[in-house]
Order: C-alpha cells, then structure tokens, then sequence
C-alpha cells in the first residue's frame, strides 16, 4: 500500500472525517423519530400508509372515475339516475334487514322487510321509492354495525384501495356483503354482478360530483376532512346501535346529490348495498369523500 493511500485512510477514519457522517445520520434518525410521532394517532395509527392509498384512491378518481361519471351524468336524465339509485337502494335494504334483526330488532327488521316487499313490487323492483311516502322509512345497517352492536370495537381507521374510509368491523362488513349480499344470490351470472356494480359505483359518483366539488374547495386537508367525518359519522352510528337500539329512522335524502339510494358516500347515511355485488355500504361519511374509485364505501 502506498504512502499516499495510507495518508488518505488515515484522514477518512479520523473523529473529525467521522463526525459529518455522525451528525447526518443522527440528524436523519431525528428526523424518523419525530415523523414517526407525528403519525402516531391514537385514532389513526395506520396514518402513513392511509394517506398514501387516500391519495392514490384520489388519482384514480380524478383521472378515471370522475370523467366517467360526468359524462354519465351529463347524457343520463336526472328521472333515470334517481331509478337507479332507487333500485340499488332497494337492494341496501334487504341487507340493512337482515341486520336489524341480527341486532335483534325485531320491528325494525319488519319495517325492512314491508319496505323491501312494496318497493320491489309496487315500485318496479325498488325504481320507484312508493314506500317513504308511506311511513316505511330506510333503516340504514350494516354487518359492521351488527358486530358493534354486541360489543365489538371498531378497531382501527383503515382507507381501503379503491373503496376508501373504512375500519376492521367495515371491512368485515365488506366481506361479508361479498360473500352473502343479495347481489350474489339473485345474480347468478358474474358479468351481470360486475356490469350492475359498474353501474351503481359511476351512477354513485355521478349523484356526489357537486359535492365533491365543494369539498374541494373548503378542506384545507381533505384527507384528515374526510377521515374526521368518518370517524364523527361512524361513533355516531355505534352510539345509537348500542345505546338507543336502532339508527333513528327518519325520511331518506330524496335530493339528487345524496338520492334515494346514493349512499353517504359509501356508504346518504350508510345506504348499505351490497358490496360485493353492487352496494354502496355504510361506511363513509355523507359528504366527506372525494370518493376513491369505487367510493362506495
């Protein structure tokens, strides 16, 4: 080895050659710390990860899912839009039924069940909402709801790919709605399932443009926005399941932003359809999303 290389060994492995290595890397580990602290909400700890698929769900909206829907919107007659959204609503409420007397709700499940019954057949297969006018209120519910309701906690804030706000118990919701929603038991064959949850998720966004719209223009921050109404929505809702028995029934939202049917996002309040096949479910927030691509959540 060279004299040369020796002197510049020497002066690389020196405490004063070390220290700007020293300083970086500790100001580095500084820095990792403080942003992992900052991240960690006791409501959302998941925050990194969720901000990055919140914006992911966010670009995929804006690039495919919005354009659609616009032009869906624009070539559909508002009477049309509202028919679907009635019909999908009217699937919503065969699993929101099935909920009520999962909680055991006995009276509530029987107000499903008169509502569902005149829809689909007075009302052409749930088009027409003949039953609000009635008396016979939607009941929004969900599985999610079903599992709080005996005592399960929420766990977690989670933004699903393309579904958007959720937590464990909606998520299981999700499954479940898969798995056992109407969808799969009246539509045998899957490219019906699929062209029908097509239709639902453009006719959804469709019926939130202006919404969206204005959520873009008042959030400072639309993800902890649309995270907040969630999580101010869903405690509501579990509140209300646990402490009163039932969501309050009152008249659905007939306006064309939040239609019969619409949903909350996902899911005007929790207009639970049927995820897996078509639904809207319940879990996000009525105003809060710019609603990732399948925003139906």
């Amino acid at each position: 080895m060279t004299l040369h290389s020796q002197a510049r060994m020497s002066r690389e492995t020196s405490p004063a050659a070390r220290l700007p290595r020293v300083a970086v890397c500790s100001l580095l580990g500084i820095a990792l710390l403080l942003g992992g602290c900052a991240t960690r909400d006791p409501q959302d700890p998941l925050q990194p990860y969720n901000r990055a698929m919140f914006s992911i769900n966010q670009n995929i909206d804006k690039v495919v899912l919005k354009p659609v829907a616009t032009g869906y919107r624009n070539v559909t007659p508002e009477p049309v839009r509202r028919g679907v959204s009635n019909f999908f609503g009217n699937l919503g409420d065969v699993w929101s039924t099935g909920n009520d007397f999962l909680q055991g709700h006995v009276a509530q499940g029987f107000n499903g069940i008169m509502r569902v019954s005149v829809n689909t057949v007075f009302g052409v297969l749930g088009l027409v909402d003949i039953a609000t006018p009635l008396g016979l209120y939607k009941q929004p519910n969900d599985f999610g709801l079903t599992l709080a309701r005996w005592g399960l906690g929420g766990g977690p804030y989670i933004v699903l790919p393309l579904l958007g706000p959720s937590n464990v118990l909606d998520t299981v919701d999700t499954v479940a709605n898969a798995s056992f929603g109407p969808s799969v038991y009246l539509f045998h064959d899957s490219g019906t399932r699929y062209g029908l949850f097509t239709l639902n998720v453009v006719n959804h966004r469709a019926n939130l443009l202006s919404t969206t719209d204005l959520l873009e223009q008042i959030a400072i921050d639309p993800y902890i926005f649309t995270r907040d109404a969630y999580l101010q929505r869903r405690r509501a809702e579990v509140r209300a399941v646990r402490n009163t028995g039932v969501l309050a029934l009152e008249p659905a939202d007939d306006s064309d932003e939040g239609g019969a049917g619409a949903g909350p996002l996902g899911n005007g309040g929790s207009d639970n359809g049927d995820a897996g096949g078509m639904g809207t479910g319940a879990s996000a927030p009525a105003a809060a999303s710019p609603p990732a691509v399948g925003a139906t959540r």
